[in-house]
């Protein structure tokens, strides 16, 4: 029985589709959005018209009302769905980037640690090479003595080498 239902029910919505494409071709050309089932009802100055509406009107009108309705149910469910879909490809995209982005700064700070050390270690061998530098000053002190004296003894020597 169930397979009978939805059978009719495929039918229906096959149904309000034809009918909702016919409609709306049918809507370009008219500028009331009333069902014949309604403009009959109404008089063309808008009042009620005297002719009763009879129970099988109705219902053809009923259910063109729930046609249209699972209709729009169902646009609204696909509209829903392609929604959630591309808030998720947004979302695992943000997630995507935002792990390429912590990755990016990850090296970035080992990088910035080793440039650290790297510049610690020169200074700390700049402030020994210092150091070391402060007990040259006595020694080129010592070498500029020793450097005149040198000068002194080569050219005392040169003299007693010329005396020919």
């Amino acid at each position: 029985m169930e397979e009978s239902s939805s059978a009719a029910a495929g039918d229906q919505r096959d149904e309000s589709t034809e009918e909702e494409v016919t409609i709306r071709k049918q809507d370009t050309d008219q500028p009331s959005t009333c069902s014949e089932i309604e403009q009959e009802a109404f008089d063309l100055d808008g009042s009620e018209s005297k002719t009763p509406l009879n129970k099988n009107d109705i219902l053809k009108a009923v259910q063109v009302v729930e046609r249209d309705s699972r209709a729009i149910a169902d646009s609204f469910s696909s509209l829903f769905d392609s929604l959630r879909l591309a808030l998720s490809e947004v979302t695992s995209g943000s997630v995507d980037h935002m792990r390429c982005f912590g990755d990016a700064v990850g090296r970035l700070q080992e990088s910035a640690l080793d440039a650290a050390t790297k510049g610690n270690r020169y200074i700390n061998s700049c402030l020994r090479l210092n150091e070391e530098m402060k007990g040259m000053d006595s020694l080129a002190t010592q070498l500029k003595i020793l450097r005149r004296n040198v000068d002194a003894l080569d050219g005392a020597v040169n003299k007693l080498v010329r005396i020919p």
